[in-house]
């Protein structure tokens, strides 16, 4: 699935593609921003590990789960 997160004072968004179900990335932003955490630990579908300050999000926009069609449609 597509993730998206908009910090802020940052011109760029932060866009990759996870292995997690859209369930598991709601809870996870929804725990930190309820708690005490610094930060936010996410890890995308290749392996790399990114590190957003919970402070700092402006926005995270979860995509769909379905696959993307490849070809044409009739």
């Amino acid at each position: 699935m597509d993730v998206r997160i908009g910090i802020q004072n940052s011109p760029r968004e932060l866009g990759f593609e996870s292995s997690q179900s859209a369930e598991e990335v709601q809870t996870q932003v929804a725990a930190a921003l309820e708690g005490d955490a610094k930060s936010l630990k996410f890890v995308d579908s290749k392996g790399s590990v990114y590190l957003v300050p919970a402070a700092a999000l402006a926005y995270v926009e979860i995509g769909s789960e379905e696959s993307r069609r490849v070809g044409f449609v009739a």
